[in-house]
């Protein structure tokens, strides 16, 4: 049961980042959780979430404006080290409310809410017509990088506000899948460096006492493979319905973070 769920959000959520940009690490994080404790539910989360951008790159990471990722990663890069660092910080703040679904623990935290609220403002921007669909331009894909790369160290959450910047600074589909990988793999190098691997080397070991290793493999294979499919499936996608998927899954995202569920 473990290898069927947790390789089938895998390969759903690596096909659902082409398109939006964003999801596997969201999606993912819960499969594991239900086998594993939570840290090293994150820690294998984190590893097939790198080992997919990685495989991502060698696929499209041709196709990345160098302009952008300069402007956008760098920041990100840098930005992810210090929300990485601020996490051991804020790990005490209090939680604002918590409450059960199905089982299991909703927390809703203060950093957690002020995410949703930003995200799901960008979201509308992406859904609603009329003047907000202008988008950021250009002149905001440094602060976008800065506070993509923060939450992601913070939180692992980087890929939605990613997502809502880039999708509104001109570049083409196939610029903005490339573009957004690169910088995804800026982000998750910068954050597992500060994290530690010895952080990860204990929650693999955790791993390795049951089939936990032959699960993390499996569900990096299937991640790959639905990455594949979204690849090609991608090529048939207009920019405008792209970026109604981005919104519609800012959307999705932002509510259950705001909700605690994720």
């Amino acid at each position: 049961m473990a290898y069927l769920i947790v390789c089938a959000t895998a390969f759903l959520a690596a096909g659902l980042t082409f398109f939006a940009g964003f999801g596997l690490g969201t999606l993912l994080l819960p499969a594991f959780a239900l086998f594993f404790p939570i840290q090293v539910a994150v820690s294998a989360t984190a590893v097939v979430h790198l080992m997919n951008n990685l495989f991502k790159l060698t696929l499209v990471g041709r196709n990345a404006d160098l302009r952008v990722v300069l402007a956008f990663g760098i920041p990100a890069g840098l930005s992810a080290m210090l929300g990485a660092w601020l996490l051991a910080l804020l790990s005490d703040l209090p939680v604002l409310y918590q409450y059960e679904v199905a089982g299991r623990a909703a927390t809703i935290t203060p950093v957690k809410l002020v995410i949703a609220i930003l995200i799901l403002g960008f979201a509308l921007m992406d859904i609603l017509p009329g003047p907000t669909r202008a988008g950021f331009g250009r002149k905001w894909i440094p602060l976008g990088g800065l506070l993509s790369g923060l939450l992601g160290g913070l939180s692992g959450h980087q890929g939605a506000l990613r997502s809502a910047f880039l999708i509104k600074s001109g570049l083409t589909k196939e610029a903005f899948i490339g573009t957004g990988v690169t910088c995804a793999v800026l982000v998750d190098v910068s954050r597992l460096t500060v994290y530690g691997f010895s952080f990860l080397s204990g929650h693999l070991a955790t791993l390795g006492e049951g089939n936990g290793l032959a699960l993390l493999l499996a569900s990096t294979a299937a991640a790959f493979g639905g990455t594949l499919l979204g690849s090609r499936l991608v090529r048939k996608v207009t920019l405008v319905a792209l970026q109604r998927t981005v919104g519609i899954m800012l959307m999705v995202v932002a509510t259950a973070m705001g909700l605690g569920l994720i």
